[in-house]
């Protein structure tokens, strides 16, 4: 069939330039120092988010049983959001089943017609398939260029979108919040989508995220978007503003009526890690100590949170490098195109602060014996299968 024939030729070319990648199963017994995963406070498996989450599966049981239109909104998932909306200092909160679901609903919802979108390059993955499936126009405006934007904004006066992340989640960056809402307020039918999957719990005070951070919580010019997957250690997705927007949202935005509700234990286990992030300042010190440490012995740029992301020459350097780590046992990433913001390789390390600080300490000297030279990255044959287009990101 000439199909799949297609579909294993483009196999091919991917292995070819080091872009395959391999599902590896992750046992219980695994004992690889974690700094891969996005559990930055640990608390995946802290004993009262299990806790919480098993009397919930008692109670409510494995599934929701349907849509939250229908009967899948339970008592956990409205006390979730009553406790994120007063997380994030919104007057109200909206919770799907999963972030990247969150970024599509919000969206497809708002932008109709004449909308127009203009995301930051760097945006997530979620952010620019959500942009490319609504009914706007995207345009994309260069990475943390406030001049730039002002430019695009400027040649526009309907409804606009102006779509960022608070903290970047390749590079580990910071998104210029005060200078992006100033822009927005100028412009009387623009608002700010702020995704802070890479913030909440890490950043801001009682690990509010950077929108709080830069006391811009509660304009009605800036709408909140967060993954529960990252340092709350759950999973689903939220997105936070006024009220009239979370009647919008419940009406009218189709991953939300016709998604299957978060399980309710899941949300039972949301809310208590969101509870035990509220009360981790020193867990939060002392994350970001170790980036700091990190940044600094590494060789690159202290990160906004806890991201940091090292280059590397190209696509099969970055899956050597991350494979040698692994085999002394360290985990890290290995983001290659089209997971990356531009055509360069990296591993990502991200830091949790569960890890001892004698593991971490190991870890980092592993990292820094395995690395390879660093080499000039347009050689690498990776190229020949990237888009000079801002590509979507985060696996």
């Amino acid at each position: 069939m000439k199909a799949l024939k297609r579909l294993a030729r483009r196999a091919e070319l991917r292995e070819r330039a080091g872009l395959n990648r391999e599902l590896s199963d992750r046992d219980t017994d695994d004992e690889l120092i974690d700094l891969a995963s996005n559990d930055y406070l640990g608390l995946s498996r802290h004993p009262r988010v299990v806790a919480a989450a098993r009397e919930a599966l008692a109670t409510w049981g494995l599934g929701a049983g349907g849509s939250r239109a229908v009967r899948g909104t339970t008592t956990e998932h409205s006390l979730l959001e009553r406790d994120l909306a007063d997380q994030l200092r919104t007057h109200s909160a909206l919770v799907y089943s999963s972030g990247y679901l969150a970024n599509l609903g919000l969206i497809g919802a708002l932008a109709q017609g004449r909308t127009r979108i203009l995301l930051d390059a760097h945006s997530h993955a979620s952010l620019h398939d959500a942009a490319r499936r609504s009914t706007g126009l995207s345009q994309t405006w260069k990475h943390n260029d406030l001049s730039d934007l002002r430019a695009k904004l400027d040649q526009h006066s309907g409804p606009t979108l102006v779509v960022c992340e608070s903290v970047y989640s390749v590079c580990g960056d910071a998104a210029p919040l005060s200078g992006l809402h100033a822009l927005v307020v100028r412009h009387p039918d623009a608002l700010l989508i702020v995704d802070e999957a890479h913030a909440l719990g890490v950043t801001g005070p009682s690990g509010a995220g950077e929108v709080v951070g830069a006391n811009l919580a509660g304009s009605d010019r800036i709408i909140v978007t967060a993954t529960l997957s990252k340092a709350l250690g759950a999973a689903g997705g939220v997105v936070a503003g006024p009220e009239v927007l979370r009647r919008h949202l419940q009406d009218t935005s189709r991953p939300f009526i016709y998604d299957t509700a978060l399980p309710p234990s899941v949300a039972a286990g949301a809310r208590e890690g969101l509870r035990i992030a509220r009360e981790s300042d020193l867990l939060r010190a002392e994350l970001a100590t170790r980036a700091a440490t990190a940044a600094r012995e590494l060789g690159v740029v202290t990160p906004a949170a806890g991201v940091l992301s090292i280059p590397a020459a190209d696509a099969y350097a970055a899956t050597h490098w991350a494979t040698a780590c692994r085999q002394r046992g360290v985990a890290v990433g290995c983001f290659r195109p089209p997971s990356t913001p531009d055509p360069r390789s990296r591993l990502r390390v991200t830091i949790n602060s569960s890890v001892s600080k004698s593991k971490f300490r190991s870890a980092l000297n592993v990292i820094k014996e395995t690395r390879p030279c660093l080499t000039d990255p347009s050689s690498s044959p990776a190229l020949t299968l990237v888009s000079a287009r801002p590509s979507p990101r985060r696996p």
